[in-house]
């Protein structure tokens, strides 16, 4: 006879797919793309530092462009700015890599989904002021990145505002956070018996 503490299969399948599990998989998965970002831009120190010389100093924009009064032409700001978006990643992983720790360890102990939920949210607003405001605003419209044909940033940059997006708002719906309403989205072991004997019924009369 399964017991709360040995759920039947049926009962565990269908408990993955509550919101909470589904949060702790977002937020590792952006925690995971971040982290990946922030250690190639440490290794590879060179490629994404063009990129970011190039956009400020706004060289590859219409020959014409009457913006180009914005352009840093200092390579010593330049970096300076490198640095501070690698550290501004890396800070960003750390942190969603916690919160990815504290909603796994949220699934067991109810009372910590609140904290794993701020934690998150921290990390995921960091993602969108990175790429909303400085990728996106900064880069794409201040110094014109959307003319250049060879550095422009501003797809991937969508791609993840619209991705930290989804999970921000996925981590902040009332059931992700709410201990009761977490579990009494998992099935009752009544509920799995029923949903296990369906199968077996199901499968009796499709036998020849």
């Amino acid at each position: 006879m399964p017991t709360p503490e040995h759920p039947r299969p049926a009962e565990r399948m269908l408990a993955a797919g509550t919101l909470p599990v589904a949060a702790t998989l977002l937020t590792g998965t952006i925690a995971l793309y971040i982290a990946l970002v922030a250690f190639g831009n440490i290794t590879d120190f060179e490629t994404n530092q063009q990129f970011v010389r190039h956009v400020l100093a706004m060289d590859t924009t219409f020959k014409d462009n009457g913006l180009r009064w914005r352009a840093v032409d200092s390579t010593a700001l330049q970096d300076t700015a490198y640095v501070a978006i690698i550290a501004w990643e890396t800070l960003a992983a750390l942190i969603l890599g916690t919160s990815t720790v504290l909603w796994a360890r949220a699934l067991r102990r109810p009372q910590g989904l609140r904290r794993a939920q701020l934690t998150g949210s921290i990390g995921l607003m960091m993602i969108l002021l990175l790429f909303g405001v400085g990728f996106i605003g900064i880069g794409g419209e201040w110094f014109a990145m959307w003319q250049s044909e060879a550095w422009n940033g501003l797809d991937a940059a969508i791609r993840m505002v619209t991705f930290a997006g989804i999970v921000l708002i996925a981590t902040h719906l009332p059931a992700a956070s709410e201990p009761g309403r977490a579990t009494s989205a998992a099935p009752s072991a009544a509920s799995a018996d029923g949903l296990e004997d369906g199968l077996k019924d199901g499968l009796k009369e499709g036998r020849p």
